[in-house]
């Protein structure tokens, strides 16, 4: 009804107002409610199939592949368990095998032995005094930067003198358990000492070629008569002194009391003092000699060990668990008991989501200080509390990160240790099956929408299609294109629409070519008169713009006897005279890389080194002076005039930059610009003059001779003159 509005006033007055009012109101619609009502059919219908199958196929493919990823979850979960339990009966058999040994036998009673007479021999004043002082001023500094609880150092010092010997020899010498492990003897002399060179090689090996924490050697008083990495329980007594709460002590005094050779007592991770507070676990067994128990062997469990079998590997993908699925273990206190997946793959990633879910700001630091989410990472929900009521099975919930995921939960068969397993994945991955299959199927229901809609869409065509062409043209327009027309196609309305769109499009064109032109035409004007960096800058709105340069050669040129010469010509015919020479000079400039900077009626001002660096800037000025020089000859020898150059040379420093704001000036001075300028002003002959800066740095073969010389601030310049031709070389 509007285009039929704005037509009407154009229109012949002949035809009656009511054929128009009236073909367009009939036109618009039989088209506009043919189309909508199409289209609408057609959708509504399309949508409606395509929710229908997508609620029935999500449901159906949830409830099938969500069964799926709980049996992929059980097999993993059992999968870990088998590997768990295997590695402790290895922990297990290799504390038996190594408590059974000869040497491991021999060395036990020695290792008391040793002790003994360590202890019979007294207190040590110096041993003491280092022992004190290690308690006092290391080990109560590093217990309190673990535990980040205040220590005192004197509750942990041994009283007993053989303790004392033995750290002050062992222990206290040494700033790493790593360097305390290396060491086979103190050179001491104590029979103590010479069971150690002898057996601690062995059990060096047993340590680290088993990945455990430690091993340790304790006898039947309950004293640690040797340890592997020398911490400060060397010595230390489990029934009596600081560490006898401990869970090493716990086990040991039920090792003891069972008195079973070969059986071993298994001890759970629990946080040990001489560990600087961090988790240690213990599997220990009596050591017998012809059926007496003479001591018993302690292996702090590995705690690595456990972690690479729980994460196996870091190969999630590998072994199922996808991009989120993890294993772990978790203890009867509810804290882990095997490192977080999200701990080990993105540590600040891990403190974050645990401190959101609820854990302790301070257990998320020490987890992350640590690299170990043992005894930190809390553990809860019905998983975990169905799993220690020795249920085995699967369920939905949120885990210790706050997620959402798939959980796979049973107790674990150790004997000696309450501990539960955990495989879980969260839902958003392990459902990606259904999502896909929901993908699919919208995607299918979708292209069948799609068809039907292209079907009615190309009956649509007609009536649509100039209306299209004007809007892709309209479009091209907008991104740049220029000269864009389009056809009119039948349409009476949209012929006139479409003409006036493209005399729009001509003037559009038109005026975009005389923009160009006009800024084309300003770019040469600019650049004919200031260099190209300088100029970008201007563009730039700069108003400030000077560049200094140290090491340019100015040239300073006059045309002697072009004044006499234009005396006999019309002034049009003097400047395009004039104007040829100055084209001339440009050229031979450019061949030999000198930059114009001004001229006058006769002068020319021009540098070499200023725009572009040149280290051979002052033999480019002096060939390219002389070939003015040559220029002139054969200009005078052409029209018959007299015309020579007058010139002068200098090198060093200048300034360059624009002068002015109303009319910009581009200019060159300096000390250089000056004497050049005298050199060639103080001589009435014509020629190449220069000083001695530039006799210095042009060839040998180019022929000076002295020209006297001027006076400057800095002191007496020499002149010279050029005599002698050079082969002018271009570029």
């Amino acid at each position: 009804m509007s285009e039929s509005a704005a037509a009407a006033p154009s229109s012949t007055s002949t035809v009656p107002p009511t054929e128009w009012v009236g073909t367009p109101r009939a036109r618009k619609r039989a088209g506009l409610s043919i189309y909508s009502i199409l289209l609408i059919m057609l959708l509504s219908v399309s949508v409606l199939s395509s929710i229908v199958v997508g609620i029935i196929g999500y449901a159906n493919g949830t409830e099938a592949l969500r069964a799926i990823a709980y049996e992929k979850l059980v097999e993993i979960r059992e999968n870990r368990s088998r590997e768990v339990a295997q590695l402790f009966t290895t922990i297990e058999n290799s504390v038996r095998l190594g408590a059974m040994n000869e040497t491991s036998r021999q060395a036990a009673a020695e290792f008391t032995a040793g002790f003994a007479e360590l202890r019979a021999a007294g207190a040590d004043a110096e041993a003491s005094a280092a022992v004190d002082a290690y308690y006092s001023d290391t080990f109560a500094a590093d217990l309190s930067a673990a535990t980040g609880e205040d220590v005192d150092g004197a509750i942990f010092a041994p009283q007993d003198p053989a303790a004392q010997y033995l750290q002050a020899n062992y222990v206290v010498p040494y700033e790493s358990w790593e360097e305390a492990i290396q060491n086979d003897d103190a050179g001491d002399g104590s029979a103590w000492s010479a069971s150690h060179a002898k057996y601690h090689q062995y059990f060096r090996a047993m340590t680290e070629l088993n990945d455990f924490e430690d091993v340790l050697m304790i006898d039947t008083n309950g004293d640690v008569v040797y340890t592997a990495f020398k911490g400060v329980d060397l010595g230390a007594n489990l029934l009596e002194g600081p560490y006898r709460l401990s869970n090493l002590a716990v086990a040991y005094r039920e090792a003891m009391s069972r008195n079973i050779v070969g059986e071993v007592v298994l001890a759970d991770f629990a946080a040990y003092s001489p560990s600087l507070g961090n988790p240690a676990g213990w599997a220990v067994t009596p050591i017998a000699t012809d059926g007496t128990v003479i001591g018993a062997l302690a292996i702090e469990l590995p705690i690595e060990r456990i972690n690479e079998v729980m994460t196996v590997g870091g190969e999630w993908a590998l072994n199922g668990l996808g991009a989120t699925g993890e294993t772990f273990l978790v203890g009867s206190d509810r804290t882990m008991r095997s490192i977080s997946r999200t701990l080990q793959d993105d540590p600040e990633a891990y403190e974050a989501q645990a401190v959101s879910a609820g854990l302790s700001p301070a257990a998320a630091a020490l987890s992350l200080q640590n690299g170990n989410t043992l005894l930190q990472q809390t553990i809860s929900g019905d998983a975990v509390t169905r799993a220690f009521a020795g249920e085995a099975g699967t369920l939905l919930e949120r885990d210790y990160l706050g997620r959402d995921s798939m959980v796979a939960y049973a107790p674990l068969s150790i004997d000696g240790l309450d501990w539960a397993i955990i495989a879980q994945e969260t839902s958003a991955e392990a459902l990606v099956p259904v999502e896909d299959f929901t993908r699919n199927l919208i995607l299918s229901t979708a292209a069948m929408i799609i068809f039907v809609c292209l079907l009615s869409l190309v009956l649509a065509q007609v009536f649509v299609r100039p209306l299209r062409r004007l809007k892709t043209a309209a479009r091209r327009i907008a991104a740049g294109d220029e000269g864009v027309q389009v056809d009119a196609g039948s349409s009476d309305e949209l012929a006139d629409v479409a003409s006036a769109f493209n005399d729009m499009s001509r003037s559009l064109q038109v005026k975009s070519n005389l923009i160009d032109e006009h800024e084309k035409a300003n770019e040469r004007l600019i650049l004919s008169f200031m260099p190209e960096g300088m100029a970008d800058r201007y563009k730039h709105g700069d108003e400030a713009i000077t560049q200094d340069n140290d090491d340019v050669t100015v040239i300073f040129a006059d045309i002697v006897g072009f004044e006499s010469y234009a005396l006999t010509l019309t002034s049009a015919e003097s400047i395009t005279k004039l104007n040829d020479l100055i084209r001339t000079f440009d050229e031979a400039a450019e061949r030999h890389g000198v930059e114009r900077v001004r001229t006058t009626r006769q002068s020319y001002l021009a540098s070499c080194g200023l725009g572009t660096p040149r280290v051979d800037n002052a033999r480019r000025a002096v060939e390219f002076a002389m070939e003015l020089q040559a220029i002139l000859e054969r200009y005078s020898a052409q029209q018959g005039v007299q015309l020579g150059v007058r010139a002068g040379l200098d090198s060093g420093k200048v300034t360059s930059g624009l002068i002015g704001r109303a009319r910009v000036v581009y200019d060159m001075w300096g000390d250089a610009v000056n004497l050049a300028f005298r050199v060639q002003g103080d001589s009435s002959e014509p020629g190449i003059y220069i000083t001695q800066r530039v006799a210095d740095r042009i060839p040998d073969t180019v022929t000076i001779t002295p020209a006297g010389d001027v006076e400057t601030q800095s002191g007496t310049q020499r002149v010279w003159r050029v005599e002698a031709p050079v082969s002018v070389v271009e570029g």
